[in-house]
Order: C-alpha cells, then structure tokens, then sequence
C-alpha cells in the first residue's frame, strides 16, 4: 500500500460554447439574470489555481459568433481574453468557422494556447501545421493527452468557409490518436469534441458513442448541443472502463470542474460537477 502523500491532484477546469459572451447576462434576463461573463470566470478560475497546484483550463469549441463583439471584432477579443484567462487546449466548433478560415487564423494570432482537432485535415488550406490533432501536457506527475475532434461541418457551415478542409469519420480519428497517445505513454487522456452529446439518430457521431466505441479515453469534454450536466455522464467504453462525459451548457453561463487524482502504484479516479459562474 502507497501513503496519501503519493497522490496527486489534476483539476481541470471546461467550457464549451462561450458564443462571444464577454458580459454577464443582463440583471432581468429571464433565465440566467446577472450570471456568466469573462471577469466573473476569471475570478473563479483564479481561485481554483491558488488554491491548487495542477490546474488545466480547457475549451471544447464554439468561443465565436453570438454578441456584437464577434461582429464588430472578428474574434480577435475572443482569442485575448481567452489568453488572459490562460487556457491551454481549446478545439474548434463550427461557429468558429463563421468569419472562414482566413478570419480564423487572423483572429488565432492573437491566442497563446494550443488548437487541437484529430478529424479536419487542414493540409490544403492556410491552417495548414496551424493546429495539431493532440497537444500533450505535463503537470507535476500527469502525462496529459488531449487531442479535438469536430462536428460535420457540410450543412453547418457555409462550404467557402472551409473549403480545403478535409473531414474525416471522427469515431475512426479518435481511436488512431489514442494509440498515439498511449504510445507516448500518457497517464490520462481527454478528447475536447464538438460532436454533441448525443441524438436520436444512433448514426450520429455524439460524445456518448465516441466514449461507447473508443478505448483508452479516460475524459469526454463536450459541445455543440449546449447540454447543461450537473455532473458528468460515466459511459462503459468497449473494453468495459468507465469513460467521464461532460458539457457545461453554453454561452459561458457555468464552468466544469473535473477532479483527477493518480498515483502511480494506485490507478486513477475522477470525479466532477458543473458550477455556475
């Protein structure tokens, strides 16, 4: 048996579809009076990294398109502040591809974080060695993975938007990068996916069938359908180990928090809520 000592502590702290929300909602919004904003986030991530020594701050896509902001600086204030806040990882939703692909990398200039996506083959575009398919992270003991896969963009996304972007079956990309990742001997491995939760339609690629038919996830992040969980969804994945789903529903209103504790002769426990920012 190991003492406590030996254990140690990753937070990881999530948002999804922040949609250009840099204020709080308005004091009689209906919903979410006064709730969300960038300063307000930015006070509850402070306090989670004085308070702990492994923080990682993630973003699973959809940051632009949603308030004047984005129309009147074309994601350039996103990507600052984004900055500010210290994110490490993000990946990309489909509203991030609302200003094309030469709006995206003028407005990523201004982003000091990693972009990641697994299942867009950017080669034949300006994006091209822009955004890799997985960053890896070390904190302290944790080896970290962290690899993006995004939704189907045809539909979405007017196609001169992306056009060059090659888009390929996201359930096939994950588990070519978890290999990768195992190889590199990652102690803990989460996907940033802008797929969805999940949807009526079993052919869909959503969070909760990439979990069910990938091995070697330990953490699903998730987007798109704005999906409020109050704490994560846990999914057995095809060799039968728990997989964590989670979604912080959108426009900045809550941020996850997921607790990972590993010791090296131990194994590895997470556990997580959403709190309301």
């Amino acid at each position: 048996s190991t003492s406590k000592k030996n254990v140690q502590r990753l937070v990881i702290l999530h948002t999804n579809d922040t949609h250009s929300h840099i204020d709080p909602h308005p004091e009689n919004h209906n919903l979410y009076p006064n709730q969300g904003g960038i300063l307000a986030r930015a006070a509850l991530i402070e306090s989670y990294r004085q308070k702990n020594e492994h923080v990682l701050l993630l973003d699973a896509g959809d940051f632009f398109q949603g308030t004047p902001y984005f129309n009147r600086y074309h994601g350039v204030l996103e990507m600052k502040l984004m900055s500010a806040l210290g994110y490490d990882v993000v990946t990309l939703g489909n509203h991030d591809f609302d200003i094309g692909i030469d709006g995206l990398l003028n407005a990523k200039k201004y982003a000091n974080f990693k972009f990641t996506n697994a299942n867009y083959d950017f080669t034949n575009t300006a994006l091209a060695g822009q955004i890799e398919p997985y960053h890896i992270i070390q904190k302290g003991i944790f080896k970290i993975g962290i690899f993006g896969l995004g939704v189907e963009l045809n539909g979405l996304v007017p196609a001169a938007n992306y056009q060059g972007i090659q888009i390929k079956d996201p359930i096939k990309s994950a588990q070519t990068t978890v290999e990768a990742l195992q190889q590199e001997k990652c102690d803990y491995i989460i996907c940033l996916s802008h797929l969805g939760y999940k949807y009526p339609d079993d052919t869909t690629p959503s969070d909760i069938k990439l979990a069910q038919q990938v091995s070697g996830i330990d953490l699903i992040i998730g987007g798109h359908t704005h999906t409020f969980l109050p704490k994560p969804t846990i999914s057995k994945n095809s060799v039968g180990e728990n997989v964590l789903v989670n979604q912080v529903g959108c426009y900045g209103l809550n941020v996850g928090r997921i607790d990972f504790y590993f010791d090296s002769d131990v194994s590895k426990i997470s556990k997580g809520k959403s709190i309301i920012v």
